[in-house]
């Protein structure tokens, strides 16, 4: 009797579980596909905001929501974002289902001040995408970036632009510019893609599978991608 009772205690308690690990993605996963969509059309609405000709070359675009300096690590910073990229062969369809990332860096908070801060990032050619796709990327060192420009008169054909793999962004306190993220790290959070797509998948598989659907917390974000930038207008085809 004492032992059917423990096996039925045990079965009690593994049925109690089971919802634990059938449950959807976390309300931290869904807001961070919500925040990034609604950081995404504000920095898009600002005046003076991403010029629209490199919007319309890049291959994805990361939205990293409210990084903070970590209050006891002198410098060090962790935010977690989303990805997405053009869909097709030649990086020429739509915006792709979101693939969810982590940015990682010492410097990342000093240069403004250590406040909360958004960040958006534009990869400009298939080889900083594909870097992104496949592991963790130092920035300035395994992907060339460069303080993006910003404004609709701003130069964006010079060279240091055109040879950038990445152009990063911040907002602060309102206040929107380019922004070195050199030294940092951005690499794939492959526990958070498990969370939302129910199951191990790769990130490239993620932003080049259309039968990959794109969570609903994340409309926002690629409507607005959608709506701005619907065209490739760079030569990716060229540059893989």
């Amino acid at each position: 009797m004492r032992k059917t009772a423990y096996v039925l205690a045990a079965l009690a308690l593994a049925l109690a579980a089971l919802p634990a690990f059938s449950s959807p993605k976390s309300d931290k996963l869904d807001s961070r596909l919500q925040e990034s969509g609604e950081v995404l059309k504000e920095v898009l609405n600002v005046p003076d905001d991403i010029p629209q000709d490199l919007l319309d070359k890049a291959e994805c675009v990361i939205v990293v929501p409210s990084v903070k300096k970590a209050a006891f690590i002198v410098g060090a910073s962790y935010g977690k974002g989303v990805m997405t990229c053009r869909t097709g062969a030649h990086w020429n369809g739509p915006w792709s289902a979101p693939t969810m990332m982590a940015l990682e860096g010492g410097s990342v908070g000093f240069q403004i001040g250590g406040q909360a801060t958004d960040f958006v990032i534009l990869v400009m050619n298939p080889r900083g995408a594909n870097s992104l796709l496949s592991s963790k990327v130092k920035i300035g060192a395994d992907a060339s970036a460069a303080a993006g420009p910003k404004g609709r008169d701003a130069e964006a054909d010079t060279d240091v632009y055109m040879r950038a793999e990445m152009l990063t962004y911040s907002r602060a306190q309102g206040l929107f510019a380019g922004i070195s993220l050199e030294g940092s790290t951005l690499r794939p959070d492959n526990d958070a893609n498990k969370e939302v797509y129910g199951r191990e998948v790769d990130p490239k598989q993620i932003v080049r599978e259309s039968s990959i659907h794109a969570p609903a917390e994340a409309s926002l974000m690629l409507d607005v991608l959608n709506k701005r930038s619907p065209k490739n207008l760079s030569d990716p085809q060229s540059l893989q």
